[in-house]
C-alpha cells in the first residue's frame, strides 16, 4: 500500500483517500475568453509527461478534501515531498536529496502500520 502524506492533516494515509487532480503550478491565461482556439487547447488539454519529478496537485477526497501539491517520481510512483497549495515550488533537487527514498509499506486490509 502506497502512503501519502497529507500537509494539513499531517499524517501519512493509504492513497485510496487521495485523487490526482492535474499538474501543479500551471500559467493560467488571465482573460480566458480572449486567447484563440490553439491557445486555449494548448493551455487545457496539451500536458507533457515527463519520466522522473513531476510537480502535481493532490486532493485528500476521503480526509480533509483539502488540494495539495506534491513532488512524484513517475518511474516509482513514489512522493517526494507533499506541501500546501499556495507555498512556492520547492528545489526538487533539495527535496529528493533531502528526503531519500521514500518508504511504502505491504499491508493487508485492516492491519494498521
Amino acid at each position: 500500500m502506497l502512503l501519502i502524506y497529507c500537509p494539513y492533516c499531517q499524517e501519512e494515509r493509504s492513497e485510496l483517500e487521495f485523487r490526482g487532480a492535474g499538474d501543479a503550478h500551471i500559467a493560467r491565461p488571465a482573460d480566458i475568453a480572449s486567447i484563440s482556439d490553439e491557445e486555449f487547447e494548448s493551455y487545457f488539454f496539451i500536458r507533457d509527461n515527463p519520466k522522473g519529478l513531476i510537480f502535481e496537485r493532490w486532493r485528500h477526497i476521503h480526509g480533509c478534501g483539502r488540494f495539495f501539491n506534491a513532488v512524484r517520481d513517475t518511474v516509482t510512483d513514489k512522493f517526494i515531498v507533499t506541501y500546501k497549495a499556495g507555498e512556492p515550488k520547492p528545489e526538487i533537487g533539495a527535496a529528493a536529496a533531502q528526503h531519500g527514498p521514500v518508504e511504502t509499506y505491504e499491508a493487508v486490509e485492516g492491519e494498521a502500520q
